[in-house]
């Protein structure tokens, strides 16, 4: 297996921090952190660069805050010059990892997302079922043959264990600076004993990728698994036999605990007939239709009664509608958009 050495001048180079930069400004050029760092860019550039080549660098600490849209979550923001930092380890470690992910690994990568998931959902329940296959005489044309294992990962960036994540970037990257590098971003998420990944970086969505690589391995080449779809920490296997989905998931869970130092969320990995309809990557999705999560619709219709009592403002409504919208479409949920937007007139 090929190894790579001598990473860290790429990384730090200041042509390799200014295309981090003109990244990690991108949607945010009127911010008021990015125009304090704008107002003596090359001083700012070049000083980040004379403090990873001297190795005095040492990121800020995370600012956290709780983001409610549509679940809580507690997002940890790092500064912007840390950010042009993660990009910059990014810009030179996707190439390498990149060409090792399988090619249902979904989240965070160029040409795949959620709208790829959902069409390989649609292409492998196809398969399963024979095509929709009716095994039942019942007066449901959904109740379709085959099966689901829908699961996730039971705190996932909370419980990513640093010297195993560590181990396997070893395996590939041979650079000491670089390992440093990626060290001290780990250990600026204050957590516990560690373990963890703030939410809301870069490094975290990428590092996510690359510790979960090998559960995609093993479900691949090891239990041989056709038809499986991973996006982030929420995974699905399809199969004609329920008996077979739980022997997956009985072994899913050991390599889990044993290899990754995770474990599979008690409450949130089950298996489901395709008939009754999976939720995944945002939709609850049946063989003939795909619908809004319930929760989805209730925050926005949340929003429109916060609105009517004066607590935001109808600029911010109507960009979150605009987003709600633009979700919506993939479903079938026409006649649900009419009602929404109908309410959104009466204010």
């Amino acid at each position: 297996m090929k190894t790579y050495n001598n990473l860290y001048p790429r990384v730090i180079s200041l042509d390799n921090l200014n295309i981090a930069y003109k990244k990690a400004r991108k949607g945010k050029t009127l911010k008021q952190y990015v125009l304090e760092f704008e107002a003596n860019l090359h001083n700012n550039i070049l000083n980040l660069h004379e403090e990873l080549k001297n190795k005095t660098y040492q990121p800020e600490s995370l600012k956290t805050f709780i983001l409610r849209d549509p679940k809580t979550r507690k997002i940890s923001k790092s500064s912007f010059p840390d950010r042009i930092v993660h990009h910059a380890i990014v810009n030179i470690l996707d190439p390498i990892f990149d060409k090792r992910f399988i090619y249902d690994s979904c989240a965070n990568r160029k040409g795949k997302g959620s709208l790829f998931a959902l069409r390989r959902f649609d292409e492998f329940k196809r398969k399963v079922s024979g095509n929709g296959k009716v095994i039942s005489d019942k007066f449901d044309n959904n109740f379709v043959k085959g099966y689901c294992l829908k699961a996730d990962i039971k705190h996932y960036f909370n419980t990513v264990n640093h010297d195993v994540l560590l181990e396997i970037i070893k395996d590939k990257i041979k650079d000491e600076d670089l390992i440093w590098l990626i060290r001290q971003i780990l250990n600026n998420f204050i957590n516990r004993n560690g373990k963890g990944m703030p939410l809301g970086n870069l490094t975290s969505q990428f590092f996510a990728n690359v510790y979960l690589n090998e559960l995609d391995y093993f479900v691949k080449h090891q239990l041989k698994a056709k038809y499986y779809i991973r996006y982030v920490d929420d995974f699905v296997i399809l199969y004609s036999s329920k008996a077979q989905l739980e022997e997956w998931k009985k072994r899913i869970d050991e390599f889990l605990r044993e290899k990754l130092k995770l474990e599979l969320h008690p409450d949130k990995s089950k298996i489901i007939p395709l008939s009754k309809g999976i939720d995944f990557v945002g939709f609850r999705n049946f063989y003939h239709f795909r619908l809004l999560r319930k929760r989805n619709i209730r925050n926005l219709e949340s929003k429109v009664e916060l609105f009517r009592q004066g607590l935001i403002e109808e600029e911010r409504l109507i960009e979150s509608f605009k987003g709600w919208k633009a979700y919506a479409r993939w479903s079938n949920s026409f006649n649900l958009c009419r009602r929404v937007e109908a309410k959104l007139l009466q204010k």
